[in-house]
């Protein structure tokens, strides 16, 4: 029998499987052979020959599954004509025992003539026919499900290299700034400023390479990432980045996709606080609504205008790369049960909103995997409106 060890339930070994079904289908032949034969007032001399027959359908059909295991893998035409071939002639073979072993044993001197001996040929046929049809039936059934699995796992790596590299994606302009805000304080000999600056860039990205397996992280995590990722910019634009978290207690140990904020709150420092010569106002919240996470990061920015758009479309003076990297790694993690949208601010600024199921553990990806201690979602929460006051 083919083997696929990770196969669970009655196939999980396929050998003893095969020795179940095996002796528990010529038992249960030998056993409707004789009661049929008593039935019929045959006598008890015909369990003799029930045996005999009994044994050699047995016999028979392990060189079968023998043959029958060389050929499975061969082109449908081999394997059909292989087959017949075998088929016909253990039906013949079996036929002369089964004759044999009855006028020997219960009726000697009987010889089967015309339709008799034709009865029993096709007897041994149909008989030998259904067990190579379960045989092949379980087989074929076996092979799908190793290549259903097989499939699924590759989907699932290609999903995992894919939610990896949505991951890993950060934007090289952020490494390039930050570098050479380090070279610069070096040459103005701000070296305490400078080793600060090394060490954040050196704990954020450790924090970008090392995070769980999942790819997932808790809001504490996340918001410490971006305290790490803002010292570092602050360094750049002092006085002109202004930040304030605002996160609900309940919300600290929630999972969601690792950096998934990071991009949100550089686009936000690339357009509201890099042309303005008085800088900006940004404000990451987060908070639970019924069974749902809801954070917004709102900036006092340009707004839309100057803004990428959520879904990936090109907006005048922005880029979409990083929107498209959040976007799909939503649809990764959640499918249709999220929220991603982008809106206006009031007086002036953007508001950029993630709706998505409040979870305290491992979430579902919505390409496969498990989902452990997961609140039941809700309904998505509405846009909030305004930036709470810096």
């Amino acid at each position: 029998m083919l083997q696929n060890p990770r196969q669970q339930g009655f196939f999980h070994d396929k050998n003893r499987a095969f020795w179940i079904l095996q002796g528990g289908g010529w038992v249960a032949y030998l056993l409707l052979r004789a009661l049929s034969g008593l039935a019929n007032s045959m006598g008890v001399a015909f369990i003799l020959p029930a045996v005999i027959v009994t044994a050699t359908g047995f016999s028979l059909t392990l060189l079968m599954a023998a043959a029958y295991r060389r050929i499975i893998v061969m082109k449908p035409v081999y394997v059909w004509t292989l087959s017949l071939l075998i088929l016909a002639g253990a039906s013949a073979l079996f036929s002369v025992l089964e004759v044999w072993a009855h006028a020997t044993f219960y009726q000697p001197g009987w010889k089967p003539q015309g339709i008799e001996f034709l009865g029993a040929i096709l007897l041994d046929f149909s008989v030998l026919g259904a067990w190579s049809g379960l045989y092949y039936g379980i087989n074929y059934y076996l092979l799908l499900a190793e290549q259903s699995e097989r499939m699924v796992n590759v989907a699932r790596q290609a999903n995992s290299a894919q939610l990896e590299m949505l991951r890993y994606q950060l934007n090289p302009h952020f490494l390039f700034n930050t570098l050479n805000s380090i070279s610069t304080l070096v040459l103005l000999k701000q070296t305490e400023r400078a080793n600060a600056m090394l060490s954040r860039l050196a704990s954020f990205l450790r924090y970008s390479l090392v995070g769980e397996r999942e790819g997932l992280a808790t809001v504490a995590q996340e918001a410490e990432a971006l305290k790490l990722y803002l010292d570092i910019e602050r360094t750049r634009f002092e006085a002109r980045l202004r930040t304030r978290f605002d996160i609900a207690p309940d919300v600290m140990e929630a999972r969601l996709p690792s950096l998934l904020l990071q991009p949100i709150v550089e686009n936000a420092i690339k357009y509201a606080v890099t042309p303005s010569e008085d800088g900006a106002d940004i404000l990451i919240d987060a908070r639970r609504m019924d069974d749902r996470l809801v954070i917004t990061v709102a900036d006092t920015g340009p707004g839309l205008q100057g803004a990428p758009s959520a879904g990936g479309d090109p907006v005048p003076g922005g880029t979409q790369v990083g929107m498209a990297n959040i976007r799909e790694r939503l649809v990764q993690a959640y499918g249709d049960d999220h929220r991603f949208e982008l809106a206006e601010n009031s007086p002036k600024g953007l508001i950029v909103l993630i709706d998505i199921p409040y979870q305290t553990e491992n979430i579902v990806t919505a390409t496969g995997g498990e989902s452990r201690g997961s609140e039941r979602p809700g309904a998505p929460m509405p846009m909030p409106q305004t930036l709470a006051a810096q």
